[in-house]
């Protein structure tokens, strides 16, 4: 893992924003791994204004982490409005090429083994992006997860629905159940770009970076990729052992 830490999650979203932007140019047929929640949109701002200043999206594909299970693509929480609403509809990606999770898949199953074909039919994922849930859970890989696990249908822990209760009305109104990345398929791709900011993530940044490799903080399966690159803010980053360490080699680079 290279660890960053910045002063700021603004800050720590623009190096983030910088990397994929790069990335962009270099290879404008690259397949991205997208993830939702509050977490990455101050990347998705950075990706909006490169687009604003001339960088083109038309020909990049891209594949979602996760969807929960039960509601449309039209539903005002679904991660595939979601997605239009705070990307894809600001930049000139074509829709035909980004790909969430259905969920309202009949044949779950049959559609989770689809999606990974299609993200193998076009060579993998070149960058993922990913959060951490304050349980160490990534995309919706609740603690228990197998680290080799693949795309699936997913049971949401109670800490996680407490968590998205902030996007519903109430408690209840929050699925149980999500289709989800498995571990296994997320530690495929070439490259993850991890984020996680504020005090109440600092706990599972320090099982992702600094504990033992465990189902019960599924993160941490990234100390096993070979390309992963953490960009956290102050708070996030509060109760590293080895912060100082880390800073260091950011500063030597």
């Amino acid at each position: 893992m290279q660890i960053t830490i910045a002063k700021t999650e603004q800050a720590a979203s623009a190096l983030a924003g910088k990397v994929v932007n790069e990335a962009v140019r270099k290879n404008p047929f690259i397949v991205l791994g997208l993830a939702t929640g509050s977490t990455p949109l101050g990347l998705y701002a950075e990706m909006i204004k490169a687009h604003q200043k001339g960088l083109d999206f038309s020909h990049v594909r891209s594949f979602n982490l996760d969807e929960y299970y039960g509601i449309t693509g039209t539903h005002p929480q679904s991660y595939r409005k979601f997605m239009n609403d705070n990307l894809f509809k600001h930049i000139n990606i074509d829709l035909k090429n980004t790909r969430v999770p259905d969920g309202m898949a009949k044949d779950v199953d049959a559609f989770c083994r689809q999606y990974e074909a299609d993200m193998k039919a076009v060579g993998g994922v070149d960058i993922q992006v990913l959060g951490i849930g304050s349980d160490g859970h990534i995309g919706f890989n609740e603690p228990g997860s197998s680290l080799v696990s693949r795309t699936r249908k997913v049971t949401l822990a109670p800490s996680t629905i407490k968590d998205n209760t902030r996007f519903f009305k109430k408690e209840s109104d929050v699925p149980r159940f999500a289709i989800s990345m498995g571990i296994g398929t997320v530690m495929e791709a070439k490259q993850c770009i991890l984020l996680a900011f504020g005090v109440n993530k600092a706990k599972a940044v320090k099982g992702m970076i600094e504990g033992g490799i465990s189902q019960f903080c599924p993160a941490s399966a990234l100390q096993m990729h070979p390309n992963t690159l953490v960009f956290l803010d102050e708070a996030a980053a509060s109760e590293l052992e080895l912060k100082d360490y880390y800073k260091w080699c950011q500063k030597a680079k």
